[in-house]
């Protein structure tokens, strides 16, 4: 979903084509590192987003020798469709990292709405935190694997209070419209 967002982002912009956003994405980092890109399945986004009539082709510019150019521009129903997929995004999203492109589109979403799902968010990872707590484990350990079971519970810890921080963090740059 995240490169639908960033395709129906840059058509808010302008009217654009692939292989030139193929270039953008490229330039921030290369196209086979951003979770298996590849050029086809970017221009198979293009095409499913064409199937949705959330874009369409504007013009085709035909060079000799080479393939012909679709240059496409956003529908009214993409643009109404873009804040749902970043917001769903959002929601859907298990890291920080997994909301960085829905993030960085702050300008097509209603901010409050952005962090009443941060905060949504923020809550789960408090009751996953209080629930690691409130489990007596000891119990549910084999004998010889309690070394094991503590270190895991550990590291449970450090992600889950690592995380909350940084959400907390996120949720007051929104708040401050600093992201």
């Amino acid at each position: 979903m995240a490169i639908q967002i960033f395709i129906l982002s840059k058509l808010m912009q302008g009217d654009n084509y692939p292989y030139n956003l193929k270039k953008q994405i490229s330039e921030l980092q290369s196209l086979d590192s951003i979770n298996g890109l590849t050029e086809s399945k970017l221009y198979y986004h293009f095409e499913s987003l064409a199937k949705q009539g959330l874009i369409e082709t504007k013009e085709v510019i035909k060079e000799d020798n080479r393939p012909d150019k679709h240059v496409f521009s956003i529908t009214e129903k993409g643009r109404d469709a873009l804040p749902k997929k970043i917001y769903k995004s959002l929601e859907s999203a298990n890291t920080i990292g997994d909301m960085v492109i829905g993030l960085a589109n702050m300008e097509y979403v209603d901010r409050d709405k952005i962090i009443h799902i941060l905060e949504k968010k923020l809550s789960g990872m408090h009751s996953k935190w209080d629930n690691l707590f409130k489990m007596d484990r000891h119990h549910l350990v084999k004998p010889g694997v309690e070394v094991l079971a503590d270190f895991v519970s550990d590291y449970a810890n450090f992600r889950i209070q690592g995380s909350i921080q940084y959400l907390e963090r996120l949720i007051e740059h929104v708040r401050k419209e600093e992201i």
